[in-house]
């Protein structure tokens, strides 16, 4: 009876999401225009296509990135849909798609199902809150492009409301703000694991 009842249990925590280590945004008042400006853009509902002026640049950079990540994700369909992805998402939001990746990198490790202990979801560890904040009631936080466009989204509005301080983005992100660790940890993963040399547009 007791290894059947801890065979149920083992079932049980290997069908749950996947635990993640990642902080969570706290929630703020958001300025009407910035709520309204916020929600256009998770909105958003096109086609994520590499947007490179040499194409040559783009089969360039996904080939690198795609390679980089071959060991966590082995499946090279996924990669190039997630890397597609991220850049689209990245690019629009104005920020650097490896710096995106190296965020995804610290907050989930690439799982995609990912739920922290503060209930944060998905890649970009995004807090549910958001959903109801600046987005509509069937946005899935584990879907691959809305949570990358939530997560851009969330943190281009830090970005900007740090004037584009960048260590204190991060850490409203995280909902660390004021400890350094986790904004050096992206930094480490941007600059070391996913630098890049070539243009990104």
């Amino acid at each position: 009876m007791a290894r059947i009842l801890t065979l149920l249990v083992g079932l049980a925590v290997a069908a749950a999401p996947l635990a993640a280590d990642a902080g969570a945004q706290q929630y703020e008042p958001l300025a009407a225009s910035v709520r309204a400006a916020m929600s256009r853009a998770v909105a958003d509902r096109g086609v994520p296509q590499l947007k490179f002026a040499d194409p040559t640049h783009g089969y360039r950079w996904l080939l690198e990135m795609s390679q980089r990540l071959a060991p966590r994700i082995p499946d090279a369909a996924y990669r190039v849909e997630l890397l597609k992805a991220v850049h689209y998402e990245a690019t629009r939001a104005g920020l650097d798609p490896q710096l995106v990746l190296g965020i995804i990198e610290v907050e989930s490790g690439f799982r995609k199902y990912a739920v922290s202990s503060a209930g944060a979801r998905g890649l970009m560890q995004v807090m549910p809150f958001w959903v109801e904040l600046i987005g509509e009631r069937d946005h899935n936080l584990f879907h691959l492009r809305t949570n990358l466009r939530y997560g851009c989204t969330i943190l281009r509005h830090y970005l900007d409301l740090e004037n584009g301080d960048l260590f204190r983005a991060l850490g409203r992100y995280n909902g660390s703000l004021g400890r350094a660790e986790y904004p050096r940890m992206v930094l480490a993963a941007w600059r070391g694991k996913f630098r890049y040399e070539g243009p990104l547009v």
